[in-house]
């Protein structure tokens, strides 16, 4: 059983051929590309982390399979401690980075296929979970990232898979053979994907029997043939390209991943990496409990970025000369409460889980929806509440070169200085910080739309809420006869 290191990991990389697009260029090495190569390292920790004395109970499990000790990453949940840990995990991660560290997704999808392929099986006589485990080893015993393509392009919202007039706008398979499957599609803002050694793609919505070659889930390595790899655009991408390190705020990890436009042109999987082909009446079950899955993370990687962004706002506070004022401590502590909530709605749902016919354990469905919908809402606070303490010094500072210059570096540490005590640098690096944060990607963009946009949680909530049970007890301590 292979435990990679976070160096074994990055040289595993360099051993594949896959297709990647950035800027309008092919790159030949994203390992050593700078608009890359922050987010690689952030999830280079989760690697390191299974290594380390201190957090080798939380980075590691056993394999309900094999019995050998596997990163956590790989693992599918065996009981509600599993799924406590978890959240912890995301949390000292993403407080570790700043950032998304990228392999929640590949993640619940392992998880939800698990639960999914053993229901499959029981009701048509398949051997999807025997794939998929066999396929879960296989990732094990090699310490597999996975990267999880779910969201379709999707064309015209108001029209189905089969309906849409380009039939490529969903993911489908346009050969079966008798070794195989043939795909194509596209899936969109795919996390992790040029740092992955796997792809899972999953269904993105309920289908019917209209929708059966979109009703598809497979497995295929990320270089595999026919399949390319387009990175999406990101506040301050420039400034990594250009290496403008102090500029881009968090220089190591970035505050952002990194998506893809993922692209299967015409891409050949064998059966034994199938793990749905046209079961329509179980795209509705795999999709709802991976969202519960990954609704439960956000209470876990948001708080973790969400304790960087409260310390940086210290950090400008302190350097702002500001620090004792009574309403900066107060803004403080607002963000600390938001953000203390955001992990207890994680914990709660993961406290709450419970075991599925597989074995598995998922979240309780109705609390990681709140835990989700509370993630879209509190973090634009904190970010607001944070811009408010660093100023407006946050959209304006001039850039690292000019702090660097000869010409005008002297009026920059001159006039960016803020309590005396503290360098112009200094009081920058905290204010750079709280930019990349707030503007970028990873901690405001995907609070809102990572695992489901604000209207999705809103229906499963809808579903879950018994809300004819919650009026039959009013009306009985009212007093009032329903019947």
């Amino acid at each position: 059983m292979v435990l990679m290191t976070g160096e074994e990991y990055i040289r595993s990389l360099k051993r594949r051929r896959v297709k990647v697009f950035a800027l309008g260029e092919e790159i030949a090495d994203p390992t050593e590309h700078p608009l890359l190569r922050p987010s690689l390292n952030a999830v280079a920790e989760t690697y390191s982390l299974a290594h380390e004395d201190a957090y080798k109970w939380l980075a590691t499990a056993e394999s309900h399979l094999t019995g050998e000790t596997i990163n956590r990453f790989t693992h599918i949940h065996q009981n509600a401690h599993d799924l406590v840990c978890k959240v912890k995990l995301l949390r000292v991660l993403c407080e570790r980075t700043g950032t998304c560290i990228q392999r929640c997704v590949g993640w619940d999808a392992l998880n939800a296929l698990y639960i999914t392929t053993y229901e499959i099986d029981a009701e048509h006589g398949t051997s999807y979970h025997e794939r998929i485990k066999r396929y879960l080893e296989y990732v094990q015993q090699n310490d597999l990232m996975c990267a999880g393509a779910m969201t379709d392009v999707k064309g015209d919202r108001s029209l189905r898979p089969h309906e849409q007039r380009d039939p490529d706008m969903y993911v489908r398979v346009v050969e079966k053979r008798e070794d195989g499957i043939v795909v194509r599609g596209a899936k969109a803002h795919t996390t992790g994907c040029v740092h992955s050694h796997e792809i899972i793609a999953l269904p993105t919505r309920a289908m019917d029997e209209k929708d059966a070659d979109y009703a598809v889930a497979f497995a295929v390595p990320t270089d595999a043939e026919g399949v390319t790899l387009i990175v999406g655009r990101q506040m301050g991408d420039y400034r990594r390209v250009m290496e403008d390190w102090m500029d881009v705020g968090n220089y190591m990890y970035s505050s952002s991943g990194h998506e893809t436009l993922t692209v299967f042109d015409d891409v050949f999987v064998p059966w034994e990496r199938v793990f749905m082909c046209g079961e329509t009446e179980f795209t509705g079950l795999v999709v709802e409990t991976f969202s519960s899955y990954h609704r439960q993370n956000y209470g876990g990687c948001k708080a973790g970025m969400g304790d960087v962004l409260i310390g940086a706002s210290a950090l400008a506070a302190l350097y702002n000369g500001i620090m004792d004022a009574s309403h900066v401590r107060d803004k403080l502590v607002e963000m600390t409460h938001m953000n203390e909530t955001l992990y207890s709605c994680a914990l709660a749902c993961s406290y709450e889980g419970y075991a599925t016919p597989s074995g598995a354990y998922r979240p309780e469905p109705l609390l990681a929806n709140v835990c989700k919908l509370n993630v879209t809402r509190a973090p634009y606070e904190m970010a607001r509440l944070a811009q408010d303490i660093a100023g407006g010094i946050v959209a304006t500072m001039p850039s690292e070169r000019d702090l660097r210059s000869e010409k005008v570096g002297k009026y920059v540490a001159k006039y960016m200085l803020g309590k005396a005590e503290y360098s112009a640098e200094h009081r920058m690096k905290a204010v750079r910080l709280i930019e990349n944060l707030t503007m970028s990607t990873g901690y405001l963009v995907e609070s809102l739309h990572g695992a489901g946009s604000p209207q999705t949680q809103k229906i499963m909530i809808s579903r879950q809420a018994k809300f004819k049970e919650k009026m039959k007890n009013a009306a009985r301590l009212a007093g009032i006869n329903l019947e």
